[in-house]
């Protein structure tokens, strides 16, 4: 019989590779399946993890037995779940061949589904689960059951799903899992319904799962921890079926900080986690996502960074080392003294007040261009403004044609000062840029007789909405020496971006 468990502590079930693998567009291979199962049960310590639906394919079969092997050996093996259904025993054999231990056994929460998509009385259809549950025990599983569309349910139905619960109860589940398939319940109707379950029914565990159509499943999570459930239902980076699952990341983080509640999550796993999934899934995370986003650790007001050099001030309880991660200070055109002198403060610069008034004043500039400025481009800003002795402009571009014709090779026409000496070329092609990197080779290698560093990456980007006037930024990556490094140009012409970007790279090199 289902226990509840302790009030302060909840359990986390995992869906990522069941509910996860949903989402549209998601198909992990078997490796996959297995080393997001390790992950999420071994660093991250996840409670349970939902790891397939029974008779999908070959493949899934493949991917349950590799994760019911690795999870068996190490003492994981009643944490690994596995969706089944009410189809005369044919769920339960596939997971015991697979080396599962646990089924959870998909039922219909509500009387419409049972009536109209299974053309069952609701006698019929407890009679036939009731049948797989006792099946399931005899074989050696543990067997908790969905009820499909229970929010639907007890909004349309309410009587049927308690006598669906009643007569599952002098059975052999262990866990009563509550489903808002469609995503219909908003805060004020799950704490409702989830407090009825719990009144009528106090001896029994609840897991509830959300589901995010109307961006509400962190929302109805809350509600639903308030009306008393025993566990929740999680993805990671929300992904699922339609708008996806609560974000196990803001779970965690809510359950801790707003109710006190303890799980057995390693916080600090938690965005290496999301990395995982992203990289396998093929879904990147919004930059703003809670907890696990690329810039929910940023600050970009000045008189943020500033607050946080006066005692915490714009900090809450969600540190960023807490999951693993770093508060940032960003660059640009909101930027303040306090933006800067943090930067300034992680690469270990020190500058007057004057100066750092006036690397201010040109982070600031560069940003109301549109341009990107990040900490690596600090010490450019720093000698371009203050003209430090160590990084002088000992290369400077005087002039420079490139030109490109139908049926011709494109060519480049360049005069540049280097160490205060003229030198001019002339080159050809594939495209306008190659033909300038062409007419540099021949300055530097043949003439001076230097190495110039060998361009490994190259990346174009425009500013979101754009059009064809917008500025565009090129970044390019450089190797010399085992060395990597990148730089900057920013114009409205990609070429013209692109030789600006080069000609950092030739006053970085000294």
């Amino acid at each position: 019989m289902a226990k509840p468990a302790p009030t302060q502590r909840i359990e986390i079930m995992d869906t990522t590779l069941r509910d996860g693998e949903q989402t549209g567009g998601v198909s992990f291979m078997p490796h996959e399946k297995l080393q997001i199962a390790k992950a999420l049960l071994r660093d991250v310590c996840v409670d349970r993890i939902e790891v397939a639906s029974a008779r999908v394919s070959e493949g899934e079969k493949k991917a349950v037995t590799s994760i019911c092997g690795w999870a068996s050996a190490r003492g994981f093996i009643n944490r690994v779940e596995v969706l089944g259904f009410v189809d005369h025993h044919v769920s339960i054999e596939w997971i015991i061949s697979c080396g599962g231990k646990v089924i959870n056994l998909l039922c219909k929460g509500s009387q419409k589904h049972c009536e109209q998509q299974l053309r069952k009385t609701p006698e019929e259809h407890i009679r036939n689960i009731i049948e797989e549950v006792e099946y399931a025990y005899a074989r050696g599983l543990v067997t908790n059951v969905y009820l499909e569309d229970w929010s639907n349910g007890m909004k349309d139905s309410p009587e049927y799903v308690f006598a669906l619960v009643e007569a599952l109860r002098q059975t052999h589940v262990k866990r009563f899992m509550l489903p808002d398939t469609l995503g219909v319940l908003n805060p004020l109707t799950t704490v409702e319904y989830m407090r009825k379950m719990r009144r009528r029914f106090p001896d029994l565990h609840f897991d509830f799962h959300a589901h995010n159509d109307y961006n509400l499943a962190i929302a109805n999570v809350s509600s639903a921890v308030l009306g008393g459930c025993n566990g929740i239902h999680t993805a990671v980076n929300g992904l699922g079926e339609r708008a996806g699952n609560a974000p196990l990341s803001s779970v965690q983080a809510i359950l801790k900080d707003h109710f006190g509640i303890k799980t057995g999550i390693d916080e600090s796993k938690l965005y290496t986690m999301s990395l995982l999934v992203s990289s396998c899934s093929g879904i990147p995370v919004p930059q703003n996502m809670p907890i696990v986003g690329g810039h929910v650790f940023t600050q970009v007001a000045g008189v943020h960074a500033d607050g946080d050099n006066k005692n915490g001030l714009y900090q809450n309880a969600l540190m960023p080392e807490r999951f693993g991660r770093h508060r940032e200070y960003a660059l640009g055109k909101n930027s303040g003294k306090a933006n800067v002198l943090k930067n300034l403060e992680a690469l270990g610069l020190e500058l007057t007040p004057e100066e750092t008034k006036r690397v201010t004043e040109r982070v600031i500039e560069l940003g109301d261009k549109k341009e990107v400025v990040t900490p690596e481009d600090l010490p450019y800003i720093i000698a371009d403004v203050l003209k430090h002795d160590t990084m002088k402009e000992t290369v400077k571009l005087e002039s420079y044609l490139v030109t490109t014709a139908y049926g011709l090779k494109p060519s480049a026409s360049l005069r540049i000062e280097i160490d205060g000496k003229s030198y001019e070329t002339n080159a050809t092609g594939d495209g306008q840029y190659d033909a300038f990197m062409h007419g540099l080779r021949d300055i530097y290698e043949n003439r001076l007789h230097r190495p110039l560093p060998l361009l490994t990456d190259y990346a174009v980007s425009i500013p979101p909405g754009g059009q064809t006037d917008a500025l565009v930024q090129t970044t390019i990556t450089w190797e010399l020496n085992g060395r990597t490094f990148r730089t900057r140009g920013l114009d409205a012409d990609q070429t013209d971006a692109a030789i600006k970007a080069t000609i950092k790279m030739l006053n970085s090199l000294g």
